[in-house]
């Protein structure tokens, strides 16, 4: 997969929804109630962060279930991403980029959403043929304003940011010109998950779904 098919890919999975919820999962048996949740409330691209013991089991399972596109997240090594191609994973997302992993990913045939925080890296993932790309930490690193100022020297790169990104200031993000989703934990709290309120999960996807951009 080239970087140019693999951001083609990384925008259709990003305007599949407003948000991309981030999910660290402790629980497999959580795994199929979550994403079925989260995809019936209009949320259908999962990224499952690699920072639990069953992350990769959680995506295996998450796999299976109709409608949904689920990813890798916290992508770090070659061995994150063919250990997550095998569980099932679509797409792969990391929080900054290396040549080792742009590489793994690409001989994978994992489409890559990379991070970057600068217009330097922004530049550099632009000249391998990364035109979309993740925005994180987002409000650590300058939040929406940084992002529009952005838009007019870098207009041909679209973002998902991530990273301190709620329901309160999702829309500050998602009005921007060069940003495609945002990616967010807020849909699936901790406390409703543990508690298994997943119908609390499908109304809080419902209402993230329907969030204008």
């Amino acid at each position: 997969m080239t970087p140019n098919e693999a951001s083609t890919a990384a925008e259709r999975i990003c305007t599949l929804a407003p948000v991309v919820p981030v999910l660290v999962v402790k629980n497999i048996d959580h795994a199929a109630p979550l994403a079925q949740s989260l995809v019936a409330g209009g949320l259908p691209a999962l990224e499952v962060t690699l920072r639990t013991p069953v992350a990769l089991e959680v995506i295996a399972e998450m796999a299976k279930i109709p409608g949904g596109q689920v990813g890798a997240g916290t992508l770090l090594t070659p061995q994150d991403v063919e250990n997550a191609k095998k569980a099932g994973a679509t797409f792969g997302v990391s929080p900054g980029a290396t040549d080792r992993l742009l590489d793994a990913c690409e001989a994978n045939d994992l489409p890559l959403l990379p991070g970057a925080t600068s217009a330097s890296e922004s530049m550099r993932l632009l000249e391998r043929g990364y035109s979309v790309q993740k925005f994180f930490p987002a409000e650590a690193a300058g939040g929406a304003p940084f992002l529009k100022s952005l838009s007019s020297p870098l207009p041909q790169i679209r973002f998902c940011p991530t990273g301190g990104v709620s329901l309160t200031n999702a829309t500050d993000y998602l009005g921007l010109p060069n940003v495609l989703c945002v990616g967010g934990s807020w849909v699936a709290p901790g406390g409703l998950v543990e508690a298994g309120d997943w119908d609390g999960i499908r109304k809080l996807a419902a209402e993230a779904a329907s969030l204008p951009r």
